[in-house]
Parts: C-alpha cells; sequence; structure tokens
C-alpha cells in the first residue's frame, strides 16, 4: 500500500519543484493559483508548450516520444509537486492522461510516432467523443455512426452524429471518438475507436454555459466529418474494449494531483473558517475533521491502488470515482455553509469566490464520467461479481 521514495525519487522530487516554481515565479507567475478550465486559454497553451520543452508534460511517456521513462514513483511525485506549486489546470490534460496512454496501450507504431510527440510537445490538444444526448452514462447505446469509404486520398471513414459533454473540444484540435461502425449491431458489439481532427468542415462545436459563468463543456456536432481509415485505435468493432481500457487510465497517478487540488481546496475551506470565526464552532470543526479523514482516505486508497498491477484495475480502483465526487460535493457544501450569505453574491466581475464556484462545479461531480447509479452497478458487476442488472433485449 505505501509507495516508498527513493533518495533518486527525492532527488527528481526536487528538480520537478525547482523547474515548477521557476516558471510560476517568473514568465507564467499569472497562471499561477488559477484553477479555470477555460479562462487564459492562450497562456495555457504556451504552458502545455513549456511543459512539453522540458519533457515534464507526459513523463511516463518513452523518451523516444517526448517524455521521460518515468517511473510510477516520480509521475505520482511530479503529480504531487505541480498541484503543491498552485500550477494551473492542464489544457492538454485529456491527451496526457487519456489519449496518450491509449495509444501506447491499443495503438499501432505508426500511430505512436504520429500522434504521442504531439501530445507531448504541447502541439495538439485533445477532448473525448463519449456521451451522447441519449447515452451519457450508457456508453454501449451511443448512435454515431461511421462508414469507410473511398476518398480522394484513399480510404476514409466518413462521421454522422452528436457528442454532448465534450470537455474543452472549443480548444482542441483532435477527439477520439467512439462510433459504430458496424451497422444493426446494438449494445457493446460493433464500436470503434476513431481519431478525428477538429478543425475540418463536417465538425461544429457549441459550447454549453454553466452556472459557474464557464462554458467547459461542448455539445460537437459530425455532419460528414472524415478522417483516415489508418485513424482507428484497435480493429473495427473493438472499441468498447478501447475505451474501457481508456476509462482505466483515469484511475491512474493523476489521481494524486486530483487530490492535491482538494487538499488546497480544503485547505482554502479552513482558512475561511478562520476568517470568519466558523473554526471554533464545534459543529464546524467536526464537518471539518471528517473532510480531513475522508481526504486521506482518499489518498490511502490510491496508493493501494497504484501499488497493485500496473496492467489491470484492481476492485478497490472501481470505489474511487464515487468516493471523490461524494465527498467533494460535502466539501462544497460546508464552503457554502461556511461562507454564510455572502457566498450568493457575485464579484462585480461577474465571476465568484473560487470557493463557490467549487461548490457549483462539485454538483456535475456525480453526473459526469459516470453517474453514481452506473458507478454503483460498476462496483457491484466487475468488483464484486453480482448477478448483473436486468437490462432491455439487446
Amino acid at each position: 500500500m505505501h509507495i516508498k521514495f527513493s533518495p533518486e525519487d527525492e532527488r527528481f522530487r526536487q528538480e520537478a519543484a525547482n523547474w515548477l516554481e521557476a516558471q510560476l515565479s517568473g514568465p507564467f507567475r499569472h497562471l499561477r493559483g488559477s484553477r479555470s478550465h477555460t479562462g487564459q486559454s492562450e497562456e495555457r497553451r504556451v504552458w502545455e508548450k513549456a511543459l512539453g520543452e522540458a519533457r515534464w508534460s507526459c513523463i511516463g511517456m518513452p523518451e523516444a516520444y517526448g517524455g521521460r521513462d518515468a517511473t510510477l514513483n516520480q509521475q505520482v511525485i511530479f503529480a504531487e509537486e505541480y498541484a503543491r506549486a498552485g500550477a494551473p489546470a492542464r489544457l492538454g490534460h485529456i491527451g496526457v492522461e487519456l489519449t496518450a496512454p491509449t495509444i501506447l496501450h491499443f495503438g499501432t507504431d505508426a500511430q505512436k510516432r504520429s500522434f504521442l510527440p504531439r501530445i507531448a510537445s504541447g502541439q495538439d490538444i485533445w477532448c473525448q467523443g463519449y456521451s451522447e444526448p441519449g447515452a451519457g452514462s450508457d456508453l454501449a447505446n451511443v448512435r454515431t455512426r461511421a462508414r469507410l469509404e473511398q476518398g480522394p486520398n484513399g480510404p476514409h471513414w466518413v462521421i454522422e452524429g452528436h457528442k454532448i459533454w465534450t470537455s474543452l473540444a472549443q480548444f482542441s484540435n483532435w477527439i477520439f471518438v467512439i462510433c459504430r461502425t458496424e451497422p444493426d449491431t446494438k449494445g457493446a458489439k460493433g464500436l470503434s475507436c476513431l481519431l478525428v481532427p477538429m478543425d475540418q468542415p463536417g465538425v461544429t462545436i457549441r459550447p454549453i454555459k454553466q452556472m459557474t459563468g464557464d462554458a467547459e463543456f461542448n455539445e460537437v456536432f459530425f455532419d460528414g466529418a472524415v478522417t483516415a481509415a489508418d485513424n482507428i485505435v484497435g480493429k473495427p468493432g473493438e472499441g468498447w474494449a478501447v475505451a474501457m481500457g481508456t476509462l482505466a487510465f483515469e484511475r491512474g497517478a493523476s489521481t494524486l494531483a486530483q487530490q492535491m487540488d482538494f487538499r488546497n481546496e480544503l485547505n482554502d475551506v479552513i482558512a475561511a473558517a478562520k476568517r470568519n470565526g466558523k473554526a471554533q464552532d464545534p459543529i464546524f470543526r467536526q464537518r471539518l475533521a471528517k473532510a480531513e479523514i475522508g481526504l486521506r482516505i482518499m489518498r490511502y486508497s490510491s496508493l493501494r491502488m497504484l501499488s497493485g498491477d500496473a496492467g489491470s484495475l484492481s476492485n478497490a480502483a472501481y470505489t474511487y470515482k464515487i468516493y471523490w465526487a461524494n465527498w467533494r460535493q460535502q466539501l462544497g457544501e460546508l464552503a457554502m455553509d461556511i461562507l454564510g450569505p455572502a457566498a450568493e453574491l457575485a464579484h462585480e466581475d461577474g465571476h465568484f469566490d473560487p470557493l463557490v464556484h467549487m461548490f457549483l462545479m462539485s454538483r456535475s461531480d456525480t453526473i459526469y464520467a459516470g453517474t453514481d447509479q452506473i458507478q454503483r452497478n460498476i462496483i457491484a458487476e466487475r468488483a464484486l461479481g453480482l448477478p448483473k442488472e436486468a437490462r432491455g433485449a439487446a
């Protein structure tokens, strides 16, 4: 369960911390502490390229593709130091944390040579085309379709359909799309994973404004969009296995960085309670202690998860999403109770206090990436081996 850090690991930690401090106190000081996923997008593109140039963007990736061949310990260390330094939310996190590991595991050598260096260097920003209006958490029910045709430059896939809740699509130049490539199939059968360029006439992006004031999510429409026949990950019809592999990568070393962000949020809540005297109230002190205990449990669970077999998803990992989503919602409610009536007021520029923004954003935590109901089914069926839920005819 415990990850032990060697002297070499600690030297790596110091190198990472020094680089982050130099950048965030120097040319990128205006990005320090930024938690917005959509603000200062151009400056954050430059930040992605700076990370790539210094090989800090995809440190677990092989050096041949722009990474550092970092060990799991080193990936954990960098994730923690990145969050501890107050570095900005990654504009390229979908490509770094999901697309790159998926291509490394399932992609061809040609795909690795073509896509991975551009992800590592920050040149390409990716988004994820999974959810649809009629298939949010029910990924196997997607209706976006693709057919193989002969084009002027060789065979290509032609895509028709509609994706929704696509994070950062408006900043992305590539998207990986789960679509149905075998007609008259249902459920997990007949799906494929395609890598599709966004900058083309057949792709329309429509941002969805959230109650936070941000528009992190988007609708993406495919109306005859095309991608080369070779831009398929795995074989046609094997998209379900690829999609499940991608979701498993969400529970990797980046979970420790997420928890450092949670640590920063909890620290802000504690600081607010100290400022207005709520920290002296025994009920609030008890709720703050419960939040602290929950965060530590989350960390120990992740360390256990990461200490297991890197080639498979442990049963403990299936519980991670539902646990952190509910913990963070409770933290948001605690923040609002501590702030009191002041939490209801926006700033003069129309933006909310960061803790209010966190509360509003946390309302979606138990919905996206699989609702709590879906998560409970996954835990029951895959982790505990219980009988599958009764479903309609496939």
